[in-house]
């Protein structure tokens, strides 16, 4: 099975910013196991920004694009090297790949990203794939992969994949009552649950962004999960266990 998983900040980070080691050495131990299962799996990655806002003694993310960019340049240092030190303990390789909006509106560009994935995942390398916010100048533009959420659905397409996992820091989708819901069929009324831009100080996303990316992926026929990425729910979310709002590909 060919396997998306992206993770928010907030679910791999404190809320300083600094790496959660914890909570990345629980994520990885999970994607190592997938893969050593014969899964293809590439795993799209927030938290640079984050790592870099904690780094600079900075309080909050910054709203300047430039120191944006600051941030990031330090902090995706910071991420790779911990993703580099707990992937080697598994015996698992990792490459890295940053992207902006460009690399998918040009077709060219865009396959030569698949084609680079599907080299490291042959080659049994993970791909850890982020927004290249160094570079990225898209919130000057208000475009924005909304804290990776449609970055991953955009790199689940691209490389037709099976199953796309969005890991947050909740159990899934929750109903008006907090509770989670297992399943959704039908995206009528479901924005109504989430208020727009609900997120936290170290992140762009929220549940909004996360919807639009899911209604995308499973209208192009892609299974989504949204799950608790501080909890181990890869295994479960494999075996069939309800631990997850499951959307299946071509819900309506």
């Amino acid at each position: 099975m060919k396997i998306v998983v992206k993770v928010g900040t907030h679910a791999i980070a404190k809320k300083t910013g600094r790496p959660d080691y914890r909570a990345l050495t629980r994520l990885v131990a999970q994607l190592s196991s997938l893969r050593k299962e014969g899964h293809e799996v590439v795993f799209v990655s927030s938290g640079a920004v984050a790592a870099g806002v904690e780094a600079l003694g900075l309080k909050a993310r910054p709203t300047d694009v430039n120191d944006v960019q600051m941030c990031a340049a330090v902090g995706q240092a910071r991420f790779i090297y911990e993703y580099e030190k707990l992937f080697a303990a598994h015996g698992v390789k990792i490459g890295q790949i940053l992207l902006t909006h460009y690399d998918f509106e040009d077709h060219h560009r865009a396959q030569n990203v698949k084609k680079s994935i599907d080299r490291l995942v042959h080659a049994g390398i993970v791909p850890i794939i982020n927004e290249n916010d160094v570079v990225a100048d898209e919130e000057l533009k208000g475009r924005t992969f909304g804290d990776n959420d449609w970055l991953s659905f955009l790199i689940a397409k691209l490389i037709k994949a099976d199953t796309l996992v969005l890991l947050t820091t909740v159990d899934g989708l929750l109903d008006a009552k907090g509770r989670r819901i297992p399943r959704v069929d039908t995206f009528r009324n479901v924005m109504k649950l989430v208020r727009a831009g609900e997120k936290g100080n170290l992140s762009k996303g929220g549940m909004d962004s996360k919807l639009r990316a899911v209604k995308a992926a499973v209208e192009a026929g892609i299974d989504v999960f949204i799950a608790n990425g501080r909890k181990s729910v890869l295994a479960p979310i494999f075996a069939g266990r309800s631990v997850a709002t499951f959307f299946p590909g071509s819900a309506l």
